[in-house]
């Protein structure tokens, strides 16, 4: 539940998300079923965590490197017309 914290479309909608997953595999007895779906739950959690660090890479991304790639298209830009003429 930990981990629906910061999920887009809220922590309320993730935790009903995993109450329902969780709700429909509640009468599962088979030991091969049951490490199957804890297989894929850890995938999914995996999944998220990867979703989180690319935000958060992306935000870091724009917050340093977006003043200096415009700078850079601008810099390229008068290079370009500079060469036209």
């Amino acid at each position: 539940m930990y981990m629906g914290r910061d999920y887009p479309l809220g922590a309320e909608y993730f935790q009903n998300k995993c109450r329902n997953a969780f709700q429909k595999k509640i009468g599962l007895t088979d030991p091969q079923e049951i490490d199957k779906s804890i297989h894929l739950g850890n995938y999914i959690v995996k999944e998220i965590e990867a979703l989180y660090a690319l935000r958060k890479y992306r935000a870091m991304k724009k917050r340093y490197y977006d003043e200096e790639s415009q700078a850079i298209n601008l810099l390229q830009q008068d290079i370009d017309r500079a060469s036209v003429q």
